[in-house]
């Protein structure tokens, strides 16, 4: 994907049905413990990067996925998940 303005960006997750969409930057190195959302959420990466993992999923294994600029993930409704914000930091829209 090539570089998207925020508000592009922000249109695009619009148009994947979601009506409460901003835009959010997080701070190298930040740490979201485990948690979970009441709602599915979906994010549109544009700068930076992250590491997500699903801890109840295979909690043996605690399976990471690394996601980098134009990557999409959706998080489904009451879904436990951990992410880890790269060393550059991490800008990304979120659809709620």
């Amino acid at each position: 994907m090539s570089r998207m303005s925020r508000k592009d960006a922000e249109n695009q997750v619009r148009s994947w049905g979601f009506s409460h969409v901003f835009t959010w930057t997080d701070s190298p190195d930040y740490h979201y413990n485990p948690h979970k959302h009441s709602g599915v959420t979906t994010h549109l990466i544009l700068s930076g990067e992250l590491t997500i993992s699903y801890p109840e999923d295979n909690p043996d294994e605690n399976l990471k996925e690394t996601l980098g600029p134009g990557a999409r993930f959706d998080v489904p409704a009451g879904k436990m998940h951990e992410v880890w914000v790269g060393k550059e930091g991490c800008t990304y829209v979120i659809g709620e």
